[in-house]
């Protein structure tokens, strides 16, 4: 059996159940007899082969309800009864709009691989390798949004309950020293998201089947340019878009594109670590969480990359693949926790630990004076005790 493209339907409600007697399992299985996948691919599956295929992909989707309700549910409840403030009930509803945005690409993806005009005649049917990577990257934004939304409000919290320790930290991120390396993890960021997207390409076009050794393809360190750049996936007679299909539709040359991609981030990565190690005057002003959050993400770098490259030289068993795609969101996650320690806070966050500075200079004040309103009316008592003997 190739493919799971089972359920040839949307129906975000009535969908939740699977098919409960006999009838509608000949119902559902009719169905996907009609579909590319089956006449091409599966033409001899049996209907308990399809109830196999079709839970695996009604389970997916089940999940992704439960994940939007689980989300949403909470939320309503937390804005209506005001328990966020309305910035945060803005950036809730974002997350709320992105998951339910995020199941409609899923059935637009799904869609591209049930119809013969989406994919070039007496091809191998699949999903859109744009529209999965649409879908993928809904799914890593969604992610990244609450991730990095949950370590604002713990950062918050954290900053208010001390603010000395606070005040000093802030002053350490604030030195200009720190600009490049702040500037370096955002620039990481967009790199290892766009890495990933880039496996999203290689993970539609079955890419990772070709070329299975590393770090050479075939006899070279590339395959020849006309592979790289064939004329084969222009759509124009002129041939003008060649130089943009080749690198969104050619496998030879997506997986290249990867594979450099790979490289690139995991060489920042180390660049990254050995500035923050090596560098006296970074040493001097970069906080012990942010050198642990580099570590982290060294940590990280290498298991992707030792994922990656088994994946390939194993022919991308699912295990593997699964995990590899996980270590990129890993590897994300911990470039954005690197970045909550690094990163200075927002504007609001900024302004509400300027007054509570504020607010605590002015009482250490008047505690001051206080203190030494007493100190001195004693002294004074000290030096003339028949005042103390006149009361």
């Amino acid at each position: 059996m190739d493919q799971r493209l089972s359920i040839t339907e949307w129906r975000p409600v009535t969908g939740s159940l699977p098919p409960t007697n006999a009838k509608d399992w000949d119902s559902e299985f009719d169905k996907y007899r009609s579909s590319p996948e089956f006449k091409r691919l599966n033409p001899h599956m049996t209907l308990s082969e399809f109830r196999s295929i079709y839970y695996m992909e009604w389970t997916h989707r089940l999940w992704g309800r439960f994940v939007g309700l689980s989300f949403v549910i909470p939320a309503v409840y937390f804005i209506a009864r005001r328990k966020v403030s309305a910035p945060m009930a803005l950036k809730i509803a974002g997350i709320g709009g992105l998951i339910g945005f995020q199941g409609v690409l899923g059935w637009w993806m799904v869609k591209s691989g049930l119809k013969d005009d989406l994919f070039a005649p007496g091809s191998h049917p699949r999903v859109s390798q744009y529209r999965l990577v649409a879908h993928l990257g809904t799914a890593f934004l969604c992610y990244s949004a609450m991730l990095w939304n949950g370590l604002s409000i713990l950062r918050m919290h954290k900053l208010l309950g001390n603010l000395q320790s606070a005040e000093n930290n802030l002053r350490r991120l604030r030195s200009p020293e720190l600009r490049v390396f702040r500037r370096s993890v955002g620039a990481l960021a967009v790199l290892v998201f766009i890495t990933a997207m880039s496996g999203g390409l290689v993970a539609g076009l079955d890419a990772g089947l070709i070329y299975n050794e590393f770090p050479k393809m075939g006899l070279g360190w590339a395959p020849p340019k006309s592979e790289l750049f064939s004329d084969f996936y222009s759509h124009t007679t002129d041939k003008s878009d060649v130089w943009w299909r080749n690198p969104l539709e050619n496998p030879s040359l997506v997986q290249l594109d990867h594979r450099i991609l790979a490289t690139t981030t995991f060489t920042s990565v180390m660049a990254l670590w050995a500035y923050s190690s090596f560098s006296p005057k970074l040493k001097k002003f970069l906080p012990v969480a942010s050198r642990k959050g580099v570590h982290g993400v060294v940590g990280f770098a290498f298991l992707q990359v030792a994922l990656g490259i088994s994946t390939l030289i194993y022919l991308v068993p699912l295990p593997l693949a699964s995990a590899h795609q996980a270590g990129s969101l890993a590897l994300l996650s911990y470039v954005l926790i690197l970045g909550s320690r690094t990163w200075l806070p927002n504007r609001r966050v900024s302004s509400l630990l300027a007054r509570r500075f504020s607010a605590a200079g002015m009482a250490s004040k008047k505690q001051a004076v206080l203190n030494l309103g007493i100190r001195t009316k004693m002294n004074t008592l000290k030096a003339t005790p028949e005042l103390v003997t006149a009361r």
